[in-house]
Protein backbone atom coordinates (compact mmCIF):
# COMPACT_ATOMS: atom_id res chain seq x y z
CA UNK A 1 0.00 0.00 0.00
CA UNK A 2 1.12 3.27 -0.87
CA UNK A 3 0.20 5.63 2.83
CA UNK A 4 1.26 9.00 3.64
CA UNK A 5 2.16 10.00 7.29
CA UNK A 6 1.27 13.35 8.02
CA UNK A 7 3.75 14.37 11.44
CA UNK A 8 5.87 11.41 10.11
CA UNK A 9 8.87 12.94 11.70
CA UNK A 10 7.56 13.34 15.38
CA UNK A 11 7.67 11.04 18.31
CA UNK A 12 5.14 8.40 17.19
CA UNK A 13 5.36 9.89 13.44
CA UNK A 14 9.13 8.73 13.04
CA UNK A 15 8.72 5.33 14.81
CA UNK A 16 5.27 4.68 12.59
CA UNK A 17 7.03 5.19 9.26
CA UNK A 18 9.78 2.69 10.38
CA UNK A 19 7.21 0.21 10.83
CA UNK A 20 5.31 0.61 7.89
CA UNK A 21 8.70 0.45 5.93
CA UNK A 22 9.51 -2.97 7.38
CA UNK A 23 6.30 -4.35 6.50
CA UNK A 24 6.77 -3.42 3.03
CA UNK A 25 4.65 -0.46 2.20
CA UNK A 26 5.33 2.53 0.18
CA UNK A 27 5.44 5.05 2.70
CA UNK A 28 5.75 9.43 2.05
CA UNK A 29 6.20 11.76 4.82
CA UNK A 30 4.39 15.00 5.22
CA UNK A 31 5.80 17.74 6.77
CA UNK A 32 6.17 21.31 6.47
CA UNK A 33 9.50 20.63 5.97
CA UNK A 34 8.78 18.59 3.14
CA UNK A 35 6.58 21.30 1.71
CA UNK A 36 3.35 19.86 2.81
CA UNK A 37 0.77 22.56 5.14
CA UNK A 38 -2.07 21.26 6.33
CA UNK A 39 -3.48 24.62 7.67
CA UNK A 40 -3.24 25.96 4.48
CA UNK A 41 -3.71 23.26 2.35
CA UNK A 42 -0.37 23.71 0.92
CA UNK A 43 1.15 20.58 -0.80
CA UNK A 44 -1.36 18.55 0.25
CA UNK A 45 -2.78 17.20 -3.80
CA UNK A 46 0.71 16.50 -4.36
CA UNK A 47 1.83 14.51 -1.24
CA UNK A 48 -1.67 13.00 -2.29
CA UNK A 49 -1.05 11.58 -5.46
CA UNK A 50 -1.26 8.04 -5.56
CA UNK A 51 -2.24 7.50 -1.72
CA UNK A 52 -4.66 4.76 -0.43
CA UNK A 53 -3.61 5.44 3.07
CA UNK A 54 -3.52 8.63 5.01
CA UNK A 55 -2.04 8.77 8.60
CA UNK A 56 -2.87 11.84 10.51
CA UNK A 57 -0.12 12.33 13.82
CA UNK A 58 0.51 16.02 13.15
CA UNK A 59 0.29 18.38 16.20
CA UNK A 60 -0.05 21.88 16.88
CA UNK A 61 2.69 23.61 17.11
CA UNK A 62 1.19 26.22 19.64
CA UNK A 63 -0.94 24.66 22.67
CA UNK A 64 -2.72 28.30 23.17
CA UNK A 65 -6.39 27.63 23.01
CA UNK A 66 -7.28 29.54 19.94
CA UNK A 67 -4.14 28.42 18.02
CA UNK A 68 -4.79 24.76 18.84
CA UNK A 69 -8.20 24.88 17.51
CA UNK A 70 -7.87 27.13 14.49
CA UNK A 71 -4.97 24.01 13.82
CA UNK A 72 -7.33 21.40 14.06
CA UNK A 73 -10.38 23.01 12.46
CA UNK A 74 -8.49 24.03 9.33
CA UNK A 75 -6.54 21.02 9.14
CA UNK A 76 -8.81 18.56 9.04
CA UNK A 77 -10.86 19.91 7.01
CA UNK A 78 -8.02 20.90 4.34
CA UNK A 79 -6.32 16.57 4.54
CA UNK A 80 -10.33 15.73 4.05
CA UNK A 81 -10.71 17.69 0.80
CA UNK A 82 -7.31 16.46 -0.56
CA UNK A 83 -8.43 13.16 0.19
CA UNK A 84 -11.67 13.44 -1.45
CA UNK A 85 -9.74 14.45 -4.91
CA UNK A 86 -7.19 11.98 -4.38
CA UNK A 87 -9.42 8.94 -3.76
CA UNK A 88 -7.65 7.96 -0.77
CA UNK A 89 -9.11 4.75 1.05
CA UNK A 90 -8.62 5.07 4.44
CA UNK A 91 -7.92 8.22 7.49
CA UNK A 92 -6.60 7.12 10.29
CA UNK A 93 -6.09 9.87 13.28
CA UNK A 94 -4.24 9.74 16.74
CA UNK A 95 -6.38 11.18 19.13
CA UNK A 96 -6.74 11.26 22.53
CA UNK A 97 -8.90 9.41 25.31
CA UNK A 98 -11.88 11.37 26.31
CA UNK A 99 -11.11 14.54 24.47
CA UNK A 100 -14.63 15.02 23.85
CA UNK A 101 -15.57 15.49 27.49
CA UNK A 102 -12.99 17.44 28.62
CA UNK A 103 -13.93 20.70 27.21
CA UNK A 104 -12.29 22.67 30.03
CA UNK A 105 -9.10 21.94 27.96
CA UNK A 106 -8.45 24.14 24.86
CA UNK A 107 -6.55 21.37 23.84
CA UNK A 108 -8.54 18.57 24.24
CA UNK A 109 -11.32 20.99 22.10
CA UNK A 110 -9.01 21.09 19.30
CA UNK A 111 -9.13 17.12 19.23
CA UNK A 112 -12.54 16.87 19.38
CA UNK A 113 -12.67 19.14 16.29
CA UNK A 114 -10.16 17.61 14.86
CA UNK A 115 -12.45 14.22 15.35
CA UNK A 116 -15.66 15.91 13.85
CA UNK A 117 -13.89 16.97 11.10
CA UNK A 118 -12.78 13.18 10.14
CA UNK A 119 -16.40 11.94 10.91
CA UNK A 120 -17.81 14.49 8.70
CA UNK A 121 -14.57 14.80 5.87
CA UNK A 122 -16.68 11.54 3.94
CA UNK A 123 -13.45 9.25 4.06
CA UNK A 124 -13.22 5.83 5.59
CA UNK A 125 -11.65 6.64 8.59
CA UNK A 126 -10.44 5.35 12.16
CA UNK A 127 -9.88 7.14 15.30
CA UNK A 128 -7.13 5.74 17.39
CA UNK A 129 -7.86 7.12 21.12
CA UNK A 130 -4.38 7.05 22.95
CA UNK A 131 -4.25 7.03 26.77
CA UNK A 132 -1.00 9.63 27.41
CA UNK A 133 2.20 8.49 26.97
CA UNK A 134 4.91 7.73 29.56
CA UNK A 135 6.84 10.29 27.32
CA UNK A 136 4.29 13.01 28.16
CA UNK A 137 5.88 12.92 31.96
CA UNK A 138 7.99 15.13 31.41
CA UNK A 139 5.74 17.92 29.40
CA UNK A 140 3.49 17.28 32.93
CA UNK A 141 6.03 18.32 35.36
CA UNK A 142 7.65 21.22 33.03
CA UNK A 143 3.70 22.45 33.18
CA UNK A 144 3.13 22.58 36.97
CA UNK A 145 6.09 25.29 37.44
CA UNK A 146 8.99 26.11 39.33
CA UNK A 147 9.78 25.64 43.04
CA UNK A 148 11.13 22.86 45.22
CA UNK A 149 7.40 22.11 44.93
CA UNK A 150 5.22 21.06 42.19
CA UNK A 151 1.44 20.70 42.43
CA UNK A 152 -0.41 17.77 40.15
CA UNK A 153 -3.97 16.44 39.22
CA UNK A 154 -4.90 13.63 41.67
CA UNK A 155 -7.22 12.15 38.53
CA UNK A 156 -5.89 8.51 37.54
CA UNK A 157 -4.36 7.58 34.25
CA UNK A 158 -3.32 4.83 32.44
CA UNK A 159 -0.09 5.40 30.70
CA UNK A 160 0.97 3.74 27.51
CA UNK A 161 4.91 3.74 25.52
CA UNK A 162 5.40 5.62 22.90
CA UNK A 163 6.20 2.36 20.83
CA UNK A 164 2.87 0.98 22.12
CA UNK A 165 0.96 3.56 20.46
CA UNK A 166 2.92 3.36 17.39
CA UNK A 167 2.05 -0.94 16.82
CA UNK A 168 -1.40 0.15 17.48
CA UNK A 169 -1.56 3.31 14.85
CA UNK A 170 0.63 0.85 12.37
CA UNK A 171 -1.66 -2.34 13.23
CA UNK A 172 -4.97 -0.42 12.55
CA UNK A 173 -3.52 1.46 9.57
CA UNK A 174 -3.62 -1.49 7.78
CA UNK A 175 -6.62 -2.96 8.55
CA UNK A 176 -9.79 -1.92 7.24
CA UNK A 177 -11.43 1.33 8.46
CA UNK A 178 -13.16 1.04 11.76
CA UNK A 179 -15.78 3.51 11.10
CA UNK A 180 -15.48 4.96 14.90
CA UNK A 181 -13.01 5.00 17.47
CA UNK A 182 -10.67 2.36 18.81
CA UNK A 183 -8.93 3.03 22.30
CA UNK A 184 -5.63 2.42 23.66
CA UNK A 185 -3.94 2.27 27.31
CA UNK A 186 -1.61 1.08 28.96
CA UNK A 187 -1.38 -2.06 31.51
CA UNK A 188 -1.40 -0.23 34.46
CA UNK A 189 -3.44 3.00 36.46
CA UNK A 190 -1.87 5.23 38.42
CA UNK A 191 -3.04 8.39 40.53
CA UNK A 192 -0.94 11.18 38.22
CA UNK A 193 0.91 12.45 41.16
CA UNK A 194 2.33 9.12 42.24
CA UNK A 195 3.06 8.46 39.07
CA UNK A 196 5.00 11.95 38.69
CA UNK A 197 6.88 10.97 42.23
CA UNK A 198 8.25 7.79 40.58
CA UNK A 199 9.05 9.51 37.66
CA UNK A 200 10.90 12.26 39.57
CA UNK A 201 12.89 9.99 41.75
CA UNK A 202 13.88 7.87 38.75
CA UNK A 203 15.51 11.10 37.60
CA UNK A 204 17.05 12.22 41.02
CA UNK A 205 15.27 15.00 41.19
CA UNK A 206 14.43 15.96 44.56
CA UNK A 207 11.40 18.03 44.12
CA UNK A 208 8.38 17.69 46.20
CA UNK A 209 5.23 16.55 44.80
CA UNK A 210 1.88 17.85 46.25
CA UNK A 211 -0.94 15.93 44.47
CA UNK A 212 -4.48 18.12 44.67
CA UNK A 213 -7.80 17.02 42.87
CA UNK A 214 -8.64 20.28 42.28
CA UNK A 215 -5.44 20.90 40.41
CA UNK A 216 -6.41 21.62 36.33
CA UNK A 217 -4.78 19.53 33.97
CA UNK A 218 -3.54 21.78 31.04
CA UNK A 219 -7.11 23.78 31.47
CA UNK A 220 -9.20 21.23 33.07
CA UNK A 221 -10.64 20.19 36.25
CA UNK A 222 -10.40 16.12 36.30
CA UNK A 223 -12.82 13.42 37.59
CA UNK A 224 -11.05 10.64 38.81
CA UNK A 225 -11.71 8.56 35.77
CA UNK A 226 -11.24 11.42 33.33
CA UNK A 227 -8.43 10.51 31.55
CA UNK A 228 -9.16 6.53 31.66
CA UNK A 229 -10.34 4.78 28.70
CA UNK A 230 -13.48 2.70 28.22
CA UNK A 231 -13.72 -1.16 29.42
CA UNK A 232 -13.43 -2.90 25.74
CA UNK A 233 -9.94 -0.49 25.19
CA UNK A 234 -6.85 -3.00 23.84
CA UNK A 235 -4.76 -3.02 26.30
CA UNK A 236 -0.99 -2.49 25.57
CA UNK A 237 1.67 -4.16 27.16
CA UNK A 238 4.40 -2.04 28.94
CA UNK A 239 4.12 -0.52 31.70
CA UNK A 240 6.05 1.30 34.04
CA UNK A 241 9.08 -0.27 34.87
CA UNK A 242 9.24 -1.86 31.55
CA UNK A 243 9.64 1.86 30.20
CA UNK A 244 12.54 2.53 32.74
CA UNK A 245 14.30 0.02 31.79
CA UNK A 246 14.88 1.14 28.19
CA UNK A 247 14.23 5.29 28.97
CA UNK A 248 17.12 7.46 27.76
CA UNK A 249 17.05 8.79 31.21
CA UNK A 250 19.43 11.79 29.94
CA UNK A 251 17.09 13.53 27.60
CA UNK A 252 15.09 14.25 30.89
CA UNK A 253 17.92 15.20 33.10
CA UNK A 254 17.85 18.30 35.31
CA UNK A 255 19.39 19.81 37.92
CA UNK A 256 18.78 18.51 41.69
CA UNK A 257 16.63 20.63 43.96
CA UNK A 258 19.01 22.03 46.68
Amino acid sequence: MNILVIGGTGLIGSKVVRRLRDKGHGVAVGSPSSGVNTVTGEGLDAAMDGVDIVVDLANSPSFADDAVLDFFTRASANIAAAERRAGVKHHLALSVVNCDTLTDSGYMRGKAAQEKGIRDGGIPYTIVRSTQFFEFLDGIVRNAGGGDTITIPTGWMQPIASDDVADAVVRHASGEPRMGVVEIGGPERWAMDELVRRFLGVLGDRRSVKGDAMEPYFGARLEPASLLPGDDFEQAPVGFEAWLEQLDRSRYARPASA
